[in-house]
């Protein structure tokens, strides 16, 4: 199975990245078009970004402000059952991110267009944390 695999420097101390990949809000400036959910495993994210992609996911991992985890619960089939996590260490106000999104079913169109777009929403909520930058939901992936 591939997987997706990211890491990076944030800027900006780590209880404020966390808040920015756990929290509706903070997931609202750089992800969904709007969330709902609460950062304690066991935990149901309502994730919606378009009328057909009105997604939910179970917290099967939350350590604030260490580690958050998702596993897609409801979704297009491509991503059922997988994982996004993020785990964060912070060194001198620097904060290092390792994303994963696991489990793919297979390399194909979907896995690889995936891959391109978690860069570049990743990016976004770079951006967001570091300089209070927000970009409009539809104009995201072209920002």
């Amino acid at each position: 199975m591939p997987d997706i695999l990211l890491n990076f420097p944030i800027n900006a101390p780590i209880e404020k990245v966390f808040d920015a990949i756990a929290k509706p809000e903070g997931l609202n400036q750089w992800w969904t078009l709007r969330s709902r959910g609460e950062a304690a495993t066991g935990e149901t994210y309502e994730l919606y970004f378009a009328e057909n992609y009105d997604w939910r996911a179970t917290v099967v991992e939350a350590n604030p402000p260490y580690q958050f985890a998702l596993k897609v619960t409801e979704a297009t089939q491509d991503w059922l059952d997988t994982i996004v996590s993020f785990s964060l260490s912070e060194t001198d106000g620097q904060t290092k991110m390792s994303f994963e999104h696991t489990g793919w079913p297979e390399d194909n169109d979907h896995y690889r267009s995936s891959s391109f777009c978690w860069a570049m929403y990743l990016r976004i909520m770079k951006r967001f944390v570091e300089n209070g930058e927000t970009i409009e939901y539809g104009k995201r992936l072209n920002a």
